[in-house]
């Protein structure tokens, strides 16, 4: 192996592994009860916090970007009903407040946060799973794939494609 393909190994790990820095939580909440998604960067210089959840398409839950809220960008379903635990931001703390949550909430919440002064972005995943007081449940389910109940501690069949690209680059490099 010459090198050059060592460094741009070495380069290609050092961005997969430290680059990426992933969480995953699940939740349950009531229906009508405020609830905290809870999200948290390493304390450095936040740029831009995204709230997401994949079925809004191009809207956010709630985006923040250089220290204002851009609500042109939010979902109509989440207006008025969200906001950050902490608008300073203060140790990194990017939690999602939620209000009077419906079934209509559950779901996959996606929190990204790009820290300047690193140049990185911190990823954090909460299912949130909203049981109505008259037994009706929405959010995850478990089944056959995720016997579980949604407790992933490896590669989510989503993120499949991506590893599966790395890997494809990371071979291309070695030979």
């Amino acid at each position: 192996m010459s090198a050059v393909t060592a460094s741009l190994c070495s380069t290609l790990m050092f961005v997969l592994f430290v680059t990426f820095h992933i969480d995953s939580k699940n939740i349950t909440a009531e229906s009508g009860q405020d609830v905290s998604l809870r999200c948290r960067a390493p304390n450095s210089e936040i740029r831009v916090v995204e709230w997401s959840r994949a079925d809004l398409g191009d809207k956010y839950v709630l985006l923040h970007w250089d220290g204002h809220f851009v609500p042109d960008k939010q979902h109509p379903s989440f207006k008025n009903r969200v906001d950050l635990q902490d608008r300073q931001m203060k140790d990194g703390d990017v939690s999602l407040i939620l209000k009077d949550v419906t079934i209509n909430d559950a779901g996959t919440y996606e929190c990204r946060v790009y820290m300047e002064q690193t140049g990185l972005w911190h990823f954090s995943s909460i299912c949130l799973t909203v049981v109505d007081p008259s037994g009706q449940t929405g959010g995850q389910e478990k089944d056959e794939d995720n016997k579980d109940g949604g407790k992933n501690n490896g590669v989510k069949k989503e993120d499949l494609p991506v590893v599966l690209m790395c890997f494809l680059l990371l071979l291309l490099l070695l030979s």
